[in-house]
């Protein structure tokens, strides 16, 4: 996603008018590549299955991908057809079958859902009254359309429903229908870890176009002097735990994550197999040994705090987790991404399913940040210790049910995306969150630590 805020039309003096509607239409060709982009990703993850697999639930956990689809397809339309567009409804009589509060994951199969025929011409139909609004709408005027902030919110919501596919595509059985090139090799990466400085930085945002309301307002936010790992917690480093034990021995888990430990059965992260004397990994269909150098993927956040404890660490709150990202200590200032403020490239960032896995760790040395921590954007989720809440002066916007419903202790919040993420769906300022049980995800860590007197000094 490019600067949009800095490329919508705002100026009313002499000689504005021409610069303005330049402006206006940059700012219209960029929502329109993203809105296509996005489609395209749509449209690779669900027709490289068959219409049984499109229509059949690969985990209770998940939704079938025709309902993704579809759910699409109507987000785009009440919100841009005939929210932004005051258009008459296209298909009025699903909107309760795609209502995500209305029906559990879990139960959407048993719905009278669109058929993957029906699905793709009802998107089709949708996408082409939506680009019909976006060349009539004037992109200023109101909040839910200045800089475009619908239509971004709604290429935001396609590109995570295609991270969400891409995970059900993870649980899927079945020949491998996915295919990508291998990620970069890793290189070397320095000290294991980082000090942070102590004091204030500014977290969140109030002037990113298409920051949802979680992330804002842009807020003074403090640290003492933290300690945070170089990069994710390695397939190599997390084995040790293993191997030692960890999942056996109670003293590393907190009560919560013990209890369910011992309920799921857990004894490795998802997906892991041992094939005789050696651990194997499965990933869209193929099992292959596993690279001790990438960064473990799908643990729970129970998991990722009992290893925290078994290397004498924590999991580090959000806050450090965002001021590692983002503080510059020669400046002061907050970046928008660890590298600054460009947008992400295949030089920064392992995203946008560019791969189909977290790269090595030292694939990515232009994405460091200014202290030297690597990998912060992309690879893998990072679970934190935080509950997700808002931040102080939060207001919903545009609906209750994007953020301020899932707001408690019952959420952990995740950041800096995965190999999965979409450069459009992600800042440094990016907050998700799930539940501290969830594995299906493309979620690891990393750790911090205090730092003491003498170290800090």
């Amino acid at each position: 996603m490019t600067s949009t805020q800095d490329r919508s039309a705002n100026g009313n003096g002499a000689g504005g008018a021409a610069p303005d509607r330049a402006a206006a239409e940059r700012l219209r060709d960029h929502v329109a590549a993203q809105l296509t982009r996005a489609r395209d990703r749509s449209r690779l993850l669900t027709e490289a299955v068959d219409d049984h697999d499109l229509v059949r639930q690969h985990s209770k956990l998940m939704s079938p991908l025709v309902w993704d689809l579809a759910h699409i397809g109507n987000q785009e339309e009440l919100w841009l057809v005939r929210d932004v567009g005051g258009r008459e409804p296209v298909r009025a009589d699903i909107d309760e079958l795609y209502d995500a509060f209305k029906h559990a994951r879990s139960t959407r199969p048993e719905l009278p859902l669109l058929g993957p025929d029906e699905a793709r011409r009802y998107v089709t139909e949708v996408r082409d009254k939506v680009f019909d609004v976006l060349e009539r709408t004037p992109l200023e005027g109101s909040r839910l359309v200045d800089g475009a902030f619908a239509f971004g919110m709604i290429v935001q919501h396609e590109q995570q429903h295609d991270e969400t596919m891409l995970a059900t595509h993870q649980l899927r059985v079945g020949d491998p229908v996915l295919d990508a090139p291998p990620p970069p090799p890793g290189g070397p990466v320095g000290p294991a870890e980082v000090l942070v400085p102590g004091g204030p930085f500014t977290m969140g945002t109030s002037t990113e176009a298409w920051a949802l309301d979680n992330e804002r307002p842009a807020h003074l936010a403090s640290t003492d002097p933290f300690f945070i790992d170089t990069t994710p917690v390695t397939n190599g480093a997390y084995l040790e735990f293993v191997a030692d034990g960890g999942y056996a021995d109670q003293r590393w888990w907190s009560e919560e994550g013990w209890a369910h430990a011992r309920k799921a059965g857990l004894v490795a992260p998802r997906f892991w197999e041992r094939h005789g004397d050696r651990w194997h990994r499965t990933a869209f269909g193929v099992t292959a040994p596993l690279d001790p150098d990438q960064p473990v993927v799908h643990v729970c956040y129970h998991e990722a705090d009992a290893y925290a404890r078994w290397a004498g660490k924590r999991l580090p709150t959000e806050v450090e987790w965002e001021k590692a990202a983002r503080f510059d200590p020669a400046t002061g200032r907050s970046r928008r991404y660890p590298w600054g403020d460009e947008e992400p490239t295949g030089r920064h960032a392992n995203l946008g399913q560019r791969h189909l896995s977290p790269a090595p760790v030292g694939a990515y040395p232009a994405g460091a940040s200014p202290l030297g921590v690597h990998q912060l954007i992309g690879d893998v989720w990072e679970w934190t210790s935080s509950d997700f809440r808002g931040y102080t002066g939060f207001e919903v916007f545009p609906y209750a049910e994007y953020s301020q419903v899932f707001f408690g202790p019952d959420h952990k919040v995740l950041r800096g995306g995965s190999f999965g993420t979409d450069p459009a769906a992600l800042r440094a300022t990016f907050r998700n969150w799930d539940y501290p049980i969830r594995r299906q995800i493309f979620a690891g860590f990393r750790c911090a630590r205090d730092a003491s007197r003498d170290e800090s000094a």
